[in-house]
């Protein structure tokens, strides 16, 4: 299933803690990274998409363990079991929030961020 995740700017560095607990090295912690999409009262997100299976969404949903691979600390747990805390996982799209990392089942993700009331921003960098 594609599972797209709208994380709020005040979130990213817990979500980022997150994705690396359950992923597979510290370079998931580029997951949300350019904050290009925002909600009607504009609250800026970084998004990202990916096709996960049940028992992904079942570990994000559960108990966290320092994943085998973080042998030097890498991931910040604590961080990490915030973001989860504010995980809001839904099978059907559901209005992003500014406090709230919504995830939400979907086919296409575009479609699946605009149904969530996010719409793209063009992001200058320095």
């Amino acid at each position: 299933m594609r599972l797209t995740i709208a994380c709020p700017e005040a979130l990213r560095d817990d979500a980022n803690n997150l994705a690396m607990a359950l992923g597979y090295r510290p370079d998931d912690a580029e997951t949300y990274v350019g904050l290009n999409w925002q909600d009607a009262g504009g609250n800026l997100y970084a998004c990202a998409s990916l096709i996960v299976s049940d028992a992904f969404t079942t570990a994000a949903q559960s108990g966290l363990q320092r994943p085998s691979w973080d042998t030097d600390s890498h991931v910040n747990m604590d961080a990490a079991r915030r973001a989860q805390a504010a995980l809001v996982f839904s099978l059907t799209p559901v209005t992003a929030v500014p406090d709230k990392l919504s995830a939400c089942v979907g086919d296409d993700a575009l479609a699946t961020l605009a149904a969530m009331g996010l719409t793209q921003v063009e992001v200058e960098y320095e």
